[in-house]
């Protein structure tokens, strides 16, 4: 269902090295300035290098208040073997600087392990990881003042997002869910063998999700994907029609976008998508540069 093998060696492999990525990231931003949006996937993963454990600037602060523009919170779902911070360098930094609350998670990791084997999340049942999504929005409606949340997820993260959604009463907690690389319909590329143990059963999970239709009535869905994704195949599988949904490809209008299954979720060209699902009757133009692929 997943590829796994590919997420796992970005994770703790490049966290081992993440020194030299560390050593040429943006410094931040003091707290009277916006914060730096470094695009690119490894700025999240010089940030875990730097404070393992801990969360992108601008995002989990629990004092944080919604403005009228932008009512709901925005809970952020990572991929398979990513975390809070390592999936979200790029798009917390820009939905912070856009004055939205913004939390992330991380779930499904091996807490009892050191680091950076605990950093290493969305490595549990998706079942588990969902109920543990569910507590986190909770937290966040809590400590918010707020009704619902507006829901970002990628790869992995989508999935667990739609089943929260479907499934966990999540229906009446959210008003969006934006998903970057789902993978509706599944995906010819399996995990690796012994992932997540002999109860790591995600293809009956993502099965389960799709024969009940995969949407919930009450929440508005946004899927953006790439024709370069190498993890969902085909990537079709994530463009799902709904009266209540759009799927937007990439590459339309945008033929130098190269974005594969992880280079989409930390693009100007996606932030902006994302920012315009988020808040569309304050449309931004979408930009259109040259991505190339993390992994050719």
């Amino acid at each position: 269902m997943w590829r796994p093998s590919v997420g796992i060696r970005t994770c703790v492999g490049a966290l081992a090295l993440a020194g030299a990525v560390a050593a040429t990231a943006t410094p931040l931003a003091s707290a009277n300035e916006p914060l730096p949006v470094p695009f690119g996937f490894f700025s999240g993963i010089a940030l875990e290098a730097t404070n393992p454990g801990g969360s992108v600037p601008g995002t989990n602060d629990f004092s944080c208040r919604p403005s009228a523009a932008h009512p709901d919170p925005v809970v952020l779902v990572h991929g398979t073997a990513a975390n809070r911070q390592t999936n979200w360098g790029v798009l917390a930094p820009v939905l912070a600087n856009e004055g939205y609350c913004v939390f992330a998670l991380t779930f499904g990791n091996r807490t009892d392990q050191p680091w950076p084997i605990s950093a290493a999340g969305g490595l549990a049942p998706l079942g588990d990881s969902a109920g543990q999504l569910s507590e986190f929005v909770d937290q966040v409606l809590t400590a918010t003042g707020s009704s619902k949340v507006d829901l970002i997820g990628h790869s992995q993260g989508t999935t667990v997002s739609a089943y929260y959604a479907k499934f966990l009463g999540g229906d009446a907690k959210v008003s969006k869910i934006v998903s970057i690389a789902p993978l509706w319909d599944g995906s010819e590329v399996g995990p690796p063998e012994g992932v997540g143990g002999p109860d790591f059963d995600n293809a009956t999970f993502v099965t389960e999700l799709r024969d009940a239709g995969v949407y919930s009535d009450d929440v508005e869905y946004t899927n953006i994907v790439t024709r370069f994704d190498q993890v969902v195949v085909p990537y079709s599988s994530g463009i799902l029609a709904a009266s209540n949904a759009s799927n937007i490809v990439v590459q339309d209008g945008c033929e130098q976008d190269l974005s594969d299954h992880i280079a989409l979720v930390a693009s100007a060209r996606t932030a902006t998508l994302t920012l315009n699902a988020l808040d569309p009757s304050n449309p931004r133009e979408v930009p259109c540069t040259r991505v190339l692929p993390i992994f050719g």
